[in-house]
């Protein structure tokens, strides 16, 4: 969860329910913002956070695992506490509702800061808008809802190109689009117009609702049987479903292209 800082922020307040050995983070709602398997604490539990990994397909296996990867919007710090666990990642994360990050540190097995983890209570805004983030991120998560999960509070081609500007090349951003009021199509439109359209990709939607985007700096996509051996890795080394979302990945959509070649160019 993350949102813009008012001068007098009231943050909702992080609670937690327990369902058949899961933990669930919420924000003073009945909506989920993560959840943590309580025997199995760097599983990837719900499903559209295993996808928000699919950038891995990207990359060449032997480098999975290098880099800089940093989440916006900490949730139940499952992308954070996988990149820092399990792939030993340089890992920052930015969560502007200090309640989540106490909450995560209490209840969902984030670990303190060390040389190789950084968890930031600030804006996701200006933390990309910064000019010594230039070309320092290698993997970029992005899902940054309020505890109304309504749509992406972050959802602008400005913010979208700082996120661009922030990766390195052949850097890989993931985006989570979910919410009652949001449109794929409209955020979409606006990544595309920010990375290029032939640099954004999109996975079919979860079952709840949630369609993972997929966005690049100057990646060049193998071939399949490159991109079937990677998967095969992924599944292997980490028991995620790679071979699912080698499946469900998709260019993106004809008419996001076609609406935005219709677009007068400034």
């Amino acid at each position: 969860m993350n949102n813009k800082k008012s001068k007098k922020a009231v943050w909702a307040p992080a609670t937690l329910s327990e369902y058949d050995g899961v933990r669930f983070l919420h924000l003073d709602s009945i909506w989920v913002q993560g959840a943590m398997r309580i025997r199995k604490p760097q599983q990837l539990e719900l499903e559209y956070i295993q996808r928000m990994m699919v950038w891995m397909l990207w990359r060449e296996s032997a480098q999975v695992r290098e880099g800089h990867a940093v989440q916006l919007g900490l949730g139940a710090a499952a992308l954070t506490r996988f990149c820092h666990k399990v792939l030993r990642m340089q890992t920052t994360a930015v969560e502007i509702n200090p309640t989540v990050i106490s909450a995560c540190r209490a209840w969902f097995h984030l670990p303190e800061d060390d040389q190789r983890l950084s968890v930031l209570n600030a804006d996701a805004a200006r933390w990309v808008a910064e000019p010594e983030r230039v070309q320092t991120v290698d993997v970029l998560n992005l899902d940054l809802y309020d505890h109304e999960a309504a749509s992406p509070v972050l959802d602008d081609e400005v913010f979208y190109a700082h996120c661009h500007r922030v990766l390195a090349d052949g850097g890989l951003m993931t985006v989570n689009l979910f919410g009652r009021n949001a449109s794929f199509a409209r955020s979409a439109a606006r990544i595309a117009s920010v990375f290029g359209s032939d640099q954004v990709w999109s996975l079919a939607p979860t079952k709840e609702g949630n369609t993972i985007v997929v966005a690049a700096r100057g990646v060049q996509v193998p071939e399949r049987e490159e991109l079937e051996r990677r998967a095969a890795t992924i599944e292997a080394e980490f028991e995620l479903p790679a071979r699912k979302w080698l499946r469900l990945v998709r260019p993106l959509p004809m008419s996001i292209i076609n609406q935005l070649r219709a677009e007068p160019q400034t």
